[in-house]
């Protein structure tokens, strides 16, 4: 299992199937997640594939917190709008 978890295809592939669920479930909850396992991915690529497996969660963990800050920044509503609707998709 330890072997899998420093192989750079593995964590690119599950930034794919993280990036096929927020298509299913939209609502920037896995978008995070699937970029922070692309860039540990192509870390994986470069002098990082000597890191441990605890070191590469850690920093999986640590990038996905980060860009989840990032996307709630530059998506979210303007500070003090809040979102309403003027009429009823059923009328």
């Amino acid at each position: 299992m330890t072997d899998l978890m420093t192989t750079w295809w593995v964590w690119l592939a599950g930034a794919l199937v993280l990036a096929i669920l927020e298509v299913l479930a939209p609502g920037f909850v896995f978008l995070g997640f699937a970029v922070a396992a692309a860039i540990v991915g192509l870390m994986l690529l470069g002098p990082a594939a000597l890191l441990s497996v605890p070191v590469l969660l850690l920093l999986f963990a640590a990038l996905s917190l980060v860009t989840w800050l990032l996307l709630r920044r530059f998506f979210a509503l303007p500070k003090g709008q809040v979102k309403t609707f003027h009429h009823d998709i059923n009328d």
